[in-house]
């Protein structure tokens, strides 16, 4: 295969180190140091929430002022390119090439943007540092320039590259077509799928190439097609003995081998036994809800992204799963009207999974007034920022003002799991009980 060439650097503190530590702060530590130093954020947190809960009439203080015991940082499997998935940038690079394809050093609001070669980012996988080098290649080649700023014209944008222990490759390029008619555009996707499947871009070896027209930062599926240039629509993945189909934006949880330590969590902390309905909100391509099919009655899942629901649908099929319904729609909407006239008499317990926005008030107030949850799992990327008010709307006293009537849920147990080395992230596991 080719060999990826190294970016360019400079004396001192090089473009490449200022971009590791903007992304990968922790880089340079050990790795049983870095799991400390996780702890430590994760246990000022819990801190944080027993405090607040405490100005809302909430006796939450336990030993070492947290609001619950909380566990050792469980690590991930793989420290070193463990991602699956990456999204690169076209800007500007250290030395004014506009067409470098990496990720961004500084910030929009100081306008000292930079867009630096990722090639020695720890967290990023070889295969998505040469697809990403490969399309370098290709825009520099091509006489359309790089859409920078969308009020100033261009075309070439975003990369995203995602791969499966399988082998699978899938390869997104996000394309502003401006006044390009249809047959310039046909002639730019041709031009494409010949560099990668005939052309340098064969080193690659993609299963999947999509091509999106996108005159948004980002589109979905509905907003914007994803156009299939070649290969299979899908890729796969397998996870606890389980084989999940991916479509272009699907969510899938970035680290595979951290997600697997975290469902079998999931599944033990859940206590769901056979007479068991788990309720999977925020649940992508149905890999909780799917990986613990196995020991309840029946799973129902939402998600606002249709594809990934119809992949959540193929996933069960294929797998020979069928005690389980998958929803698609927004979970404010789709959550209410299911719970408001839940009389079903086996116990049922909640995971959610939401973005960093958290879950909408609406989810809340669903769960919080479902007298049948008596057992609630949070998974959260971001704990210190909107999860936070979702925990306290969790946990407060009940509130005729905001509809919150049903019985307080409390913090019982929080485990993190580090989903991603070198950063300062990690996946916290809040379980709320009543």
């Amino acid at each position: 295969k080719k060999k990826v060439k190294e970016g360019c650097s400079l004396p001192g503190s090089s473009w490449e180190e200022r971009l590791a530590n903007a992304a990968t702060p922790l880089w340079r530590l050990p790795y049983q140091e870095q799991l400390q130093v996780k702890y430590e954020s994760q246990r000022k947190i819990l801190q944080t929430l027993a405090s607040r809960l405490e100005e809302l009439g909430v006796d939450a203080q336990k030993p070492g002022g947290l609001c619950c015991p909380l566990r050792p940082v469980v690590p991930s499997p793989i420290i070193n390119g463990y991602r699956n998935k990456s999204t690169f940038s076209v800007n500007r690079g250290p030395d004014g090439n506009p067409k470098t394809v990496g990720l961004y050093v500084g910030t929009g609001r100081a306008r000292n943007i930079v867009c630096v070669k990722a090639n020695h980012m720890k967290n990023i996988p070889p295969e998505h540092k040469q697809v990403a080098q490969c399309y370098e290649e290709f825009i520099r080649c091509s006489p359309l320039d790089p859409c920078i700023l969308f009020h100033e014209g261009g075309h070439w944008r975003e990369l995203v590259v995602r791969t499966t222990s399988c082998g699978h490759t899938m390869a997104i390029i996000t394309f502003h077509p401006q006044e390009l008619g249809q047959e310039a555009l046909a002639t730019q996707k041709a031009l494409l799928k010949e560099f990668f499947i005939r052309g340098p871009g064969t080193v690659c070896a993609l299963t999947s190439l999509y091509f999106q027209e996108s005159t948004m930062t980002r589109c979905s599926h509905e907003q914007s097609p994803f156009q299939l240039l070649h290969g299979e629509p899908h890729i796969f993945e397998e996870v606890l003995g389980l084989k999940f189909r991916i479509s272009p934006d699907a969510f899938f949880q970035v680290n595979t081998g951290g997600a697997e330590v975290l469902y079998q969590a999931v599944g033990e902390l859940s206590q769901a036994g056979g007479d068991t309905v788990l309720l999977d909100i925020c649940c992508g391509t149905g890999t909780i809800g799917l990986s613990l099919a196995q020991q309840v009655s029946k799973i129902i899942g939402i998600e606002v992204v249709e594809k990934a629901i119809e992949d959540a649908r193929w996933n069960a099929a294929f797998n020979g799963v069928s005690n389980c319904e998958f929803h698609s729609g927004k979970a404010e909407a789709v959550l209410p009207q299911l719970l408001s006239s839940w009389e079903d008499a086996r116990p049922l317990v909640a995971v959610v999974n939401p973005s960093r926005a958290g879950l909408h008030y609406r989810v809340v107030r669903a769960i919080r007034n479902c007298k049948s949850i008596r057992r609630l799992l949070y998974i959260s990327c971001k704990p210190e920022g909107e999860a936070m008010r979702n925990f306290l709307e969790l946990c407060c006293p009940p509130d005729p003002g905001k509809k919150l009537a049903g019985e307080p849920f409390a913090p019982t147990l929080a485990i993190p799991f580090d989903m991603f080395p070198h950063t300062v992230h990690c996946e916290l596991v809040l379980l709320f009980t009543r």
